[in-house]
């Protein structure tokens, strides 16, 4: 469970680097969209062989699916509930985050951190740390921090609290990755694929919802490409 911790916070560990570089002087829009594709590949790629493949094999296709739309609306209920209050442009670069509401924000950085790291509990459950879902999620919170954090502090938020925001998300997903080896059965009995399920969809709103509608927003139609690159990677990843 400790291991599990400690690479939770390692994967969320990028969104402080990501905010960090932005209050330095970040990168152009366009390389945050770039790095931002092929996360998302490579986190589909994750949902795809760390987790179907794996639920499918304890549990029936058909239960498996149910529960990936259950996780998929869950995160979509969160996101709406948190869009509604405030928290709708806390990925925006321009400062858009200064219509919105502080507690908002937060919430929704925390609530976008919970589907990957709960997976990469998984993962180390499992045997030992994905490193395919590991890379997924470093590429996905390193421009996530920066493209955030510039937002933020274009919307006149210091630097300091910023870091604070960004250390309750690493935390937050830190615990989240615990709970992802405590939750699943190490036996990889019907229990762990109803979980793999669940995580599956959430991970993947997670990403259609934060991750490819900013990448496609600077990038346009070479965002599908690059998205298919990071899912290549995750293939070749996942064998070692």
């Amino acid at each position: 469970m400790l291991v599990a911790f400690l690479w939770g916070a390692v994967g969320a560990a990028a969104l402080l680097v990501g905010a960090l570089v932005a209050y330095a002087g970040a990168p152009s829009r366009r390389f945050i969209a770039v790095v931002m594709a092929l996360g998302a590949g490579l986190l589909i790629g994750s949902v795809a062989f760390e987790l179907v493949d794996e639920a499918v094999k304890t549990a029936s296709v058909a239960l498996v699916g149910l529960l990936t739309l259950l996780g998929a609306a869950t995160f979509t209920v969160g996101d709406w509930w948190l869009s509604r209050r405030g928290g709708g442009e806390r990925k925006d670069a321009s400062g858009a985050q200064a219509a919105g509401a502080p507690l908002a924000i937060v919430f929704g950085s925390v609530l976008d951190g919970i589907p990957e790291s709960f997976v990469l509990g998984l993962t180390v459950l499992e045997g030992n740390v994905s490193v395919a879902l590991l890379a997924g999620v470093v590429l996905s919170n390193f421009p996530e921090g920066l493209s955030s954090s510039s937002g933020l502090r274009a919307a006149g938020w210091t630097r300091s609290r910023v870091l604070w925001m960004w250390s309750v998300v690493i935390l937050v997903a830190a615990v989240s990755a615990a709970l992802g080896y405590l939750l699943l059965d190490p036996a990889g009995s019907r229990t762990g694929a109803l979980a793999q399920g669940f995580a599956a969809g959430a991970l993947l709103a997670m990403v259609s919802n934060t991750l490819l509608p900013e990448s496609y927003r600077e990038e346009g139609v070479a965002t599908g490409s690059l998205v298919a690159v990071g899912f290549a990677v995750s293939l070749m990843l996942s064998a070692i």
